[in-house]
């Protein structure tokens, strides 16, 4: 079991920058992969951002790709997302998620354990 909760939502004007955490919280000794999502207001959720468990692999949606930057800590079991330059477009909940093991998914069905979300708004 793996319980995640997002931090570092809020309101930022457009070209500003946010950085979200995802704090995991496991007794598992396996390996899990990590993954950000975003679903905003009418729309499907939809893949922005994974990391592999060693970090050493990293997977952008192309419209994020050169904005953000995914990171992970494993020592403090917290994942991040930098984000720059933000768009109204990115405005969404983000979720943050992870899957046991060392595959690293771009799409829902990958992830087993999920966080509540963290609200991003982007104000043009």
């Amino acid at each position: 079991q793996v319980q995640l909760v997002e931090s570092g939502g809020g309101l930022v004007q457009a070209g500003g920058s946010l950085r979200l955490s995802c704090a995991a919280s496991t007794r598992t000794v396996r390996p899990f992969a990590m993954g950000w999502f975003r679903q905003a207001p009418g729309k499907e959720r939809e893949f922005v951002a994974a990391i592999s468990w060693s970090g050493s692999n990293t997977y952008y949606l192309d419209s994020v790709e050169g904005r953000f930057t995914i990171s992970r800590d494993n020592a403090k079991k917290t994942m991040y997302l930098q984000m720059n330059s933000l768009k109204p477009e990115d405005a969404a909940v983000y979720y943050c998620a992870a899957a046991l093991g060392l595959h690293v998914a771009t799409n829902e069905r990958g992830y087993d354990y999920w966080g509540q979300g963290t609200q991003v708004t982007v104000s043009s």
